[in-house]
């Protein structure tokens, strides 16, 4: 099975949520103990071992804050 890492920018996250829905492991989550410098809690993921690698995060981020990088 593929693998994949993922990491935020999260200064420029917004904490809109859309990477959390469009995740099928459902491993991403906005962080609620963290305020970025927009003021937002960020996403951030839970568990990088259950990454599949499919990109739906980065793809439906609005801002492009979001890259995957597949092994």
């Amino acid at each position: 099975m593929a693998k994949g890492t993922v990491s935020f920018n999260k200064d420029l996250c917004k904490g809109c949520g859309l990477c959390v829905d469009a995740c099928p492991v459902k491993i991403i989550s906005m962080d609620n103990s963290k305020i970025n410098k927009k003021g937002y809690n960020p996403a951030s993921v839970n568990d990088m071992d259950k990454c599949i690698g499919c990109t739906n995060c980065a793809t439906m981020c609005p801002d492009s804050v979001i890259t995957v990088e597949r092994d």
